[in-house]
């Protein structure tokens, strides 16, 4: 599928993306891409944060193709149950981040993100972690790809995939996404 012939769903995570952030360059070069609003993007509550997603969805004119970062993967993952079928043509979820962790429910009350879905999202996906990403350990993001039937890809110690750890603009990681939307 080419990127001019789908709505592109952008979800970023915990405080949104800022305009140096990767998402918002890629937003920012593709036409058809627009950034799934939050209300409260310092607390994040599931039920909030999925039901935006999923209004989002039902609103697109074309496939929808969701590009996730973060707690906005879980979003995806929780969102999932509620999508008509062949809505979303694909999720590509990078850098999930894992809010079953204890501490979790202890910094963000109520969140609801816990436990996360290990249902099939529905739609080709691919899990892009990393293997010493202070989020979200690396087997846990495996072993959530599986459940998902998303494929999984490793790129090495790429921290959260944030600004701080390099990844502004993030050129690599956009040919990526371009060959996932190709390949559906």
């Amino acid at each position: 599928m080419k990127i001019r012939d789908a709505d592109i769903l952008i979800i970023p995570g915990l405080g949104n993306a800022s305009p140096l952030h990767w998402q918002s360059r890629w937003q920012a070069k593709m036409a058809t891409a627009r950034r799934v609003e939050q209300d409260n993007w310092r607390h994040p509550v599931r039920s909030d944060w999925s039901a935006r997603l999923n209004a989002d969805i039902r609103a697109a004119s074309r496939p929808v193709i969701l590009i996730a970062h973060s707690v906005g993967v879980l979003t995806v993952a929780h969102a999932a149950r509620d999508w008509e079928a062949g809505r979303v043509a694909g999720a590509f979820l990078v850098g999930p981040s894992d809010w079953e962790r204890p501490d979790m429910e202890q910094r963000f009350p109520g969140h609801g993100f816990a436990p996360v879905p290990r249902e099939p999202l529905g739609c080709p996906a691919l899990v892009l972690a990393s293997s010493n990403d202070p989020a979200c350990d690396v087997t846990t993001a495996e072993r959530w790809a599986l459940g998902w039937q998303a494929r999984f890809a490793v790129a090495g110690d790429a921290g959260h995939f944030d600004e701080s750890d390099g990844f502004g603009p993030w050129p690599e990681g956009l040919m990526a996404f371009a060959q996932f939307a190709k390949a559906l």
